[in-house]
């Protein structure tokens, strides 16, 4: 008598067991995710007010470094007082006022769990996470026998799904 189980079996309880372990984490990626869509917006951010003691006599690109603000470009001068668009930047004293927006901290740690690049540890956790992806998308096509209805009907939806993305790629 022969025991051996067939491959979808053992698929089908891999996916469904590390589904379960990643269903945490694929809703921070998801919500992460969102929040990144909207991060060249205001949106849920809070404004915090900055005055920074630098050096004087900075030019506008030194002064964006330090401040981490792109793109700076004095706009006015009143004086010693060098205006632009977050703030001002006495040329003589060297003190910086600006504003920033910041999301809150819960947000902020989630978002860069989402954007972890390889000089962060997390870049480990962001390889296992997009691996756990790829081996589900391979998986659930051992969900159903592929002569069965519902596997061609998965087939349709796959070729949708493709196309749509590529689409989408072009536009």
């Amino acid at each position: 008598m022969n025991n051996t189980k067939p491959v979808n079996y053992y698929m089908r309880i891999l996916h469904r067991y590390i589904g379960y372990f990643l269903a945490g984490i694929m809703a921070v990626y998801s919500l992460s995710g969102i929040v990144l869509i909207f991060r060249d917006t205001n949106f849920l951010k809070r404004e915090n007010q900055v005055e920074k003691k630098l050096n004087p006599n900075l030019n506008p690109d030194d002064l964006g470094k330090i401040i981490k603000v792109r793109d700076i470009k004095f706009t006015k001068a009143e004086g010693d007082i060098q205006l632009f668009k977050e703030g001002t930047y006495n040329n003589k004293t060297g003190l910086v006022k600006y504003t920033t927006r910041e999301l809150p901290l819960i947000l902020s740690k989630l978002t860069q769990l989402h954007k972890a690049s390889t000089k962060q540890p997390l870049f480990f956790f962001n390889v296992f996470f997009g691996v756990s992806l790829l081996f589900f998308v391979v998986s659930s096509f051992w969900m159903f026998k592929p002569k069965t209805k519902i596997f061609r009907k998965g087939l349709y939806f796959t070729i949708a799904g493709i196309v749509l993305t590529l689409i989408l790629l072009y536009v």
